[in-house]
């Protein structure tokens, strides 16, 4: 039976040149949910390497309305992290449903308290906040619970022009 880790595994022998269920080197170990999520379309940054609690995420969407953009979130690490979550801002000017123009973000994962139960937990990570933040760009857009409603308006009126702003941002702020 073909699997998607024996696929992953044949393909990464190809790229390397090493046999496929051979030893490979620990370091280069990467889960098949981190491929599949993340895809290369975020870069870490750390402006202070003496301040690893403050750091700086590029997301560069291959997906979607947002694919030809890339956007700027910084992400302070708060003392008592993992109790409660990061603090995210956005500092890409962004027409976008679940981000306001001002940097806010609404993912519920960031919630402190959520009556859901999808809020955050001391079992969630850092790799689950990046994992989000990309997903704000594809599987996680939400038109339905937005935070910037004439961002959500807009979509449900004319999904075109729509597209059309989103351009129009990307080319002017996240370039």
């Amino acid at each position: 039976m073909l699997t998607l880790a024996s696929k992953l595994k044949r393909d990464e022998g190809v790229k390397t040149g090493r046999p496929p269920g051979g030893p490979s080197d620990s370091s280069h170990r990467v889960s098949i949910r981190d491929r599949l999520l993340i895809k290369g379309t975020c870069k870490a940054s750390f402006p202070d390497e003496n301040k690893l609690h403050h750091f700086q995420l590029a997301v560069s969407p291959d997906e979607g309305y947002y694919q030809s953009g890339t956007f700027h979130f910084e992400i302070d690490v708060p003392e008592a992290y993992n109790m409660v979550p990061p603090k995210v801002k956005c500092q890409t000017r962004i027409w976008h449903p679940n981000i306001a123009e001002t940097g806010e973000i609404c993912l519920s994962l960031l919630r402190e308290h959520s009556i859901d139960g999808t809020g955050w937990a001391p079992t969630r990570t850092l790799k689950d906040v990046v994992w989000g933040l990309n997903s704000l760009f594809t599987d996680l857009l939400n038109f339905d619970d937005p935070l910037n409603i004439d961002a959500a308006e807009h979509h449900l009126r004319d999904k075109e022009d729509f597209r059309n702003k989103v351009q129009d941002y990307i080319k002017h702020y996240a370039r």
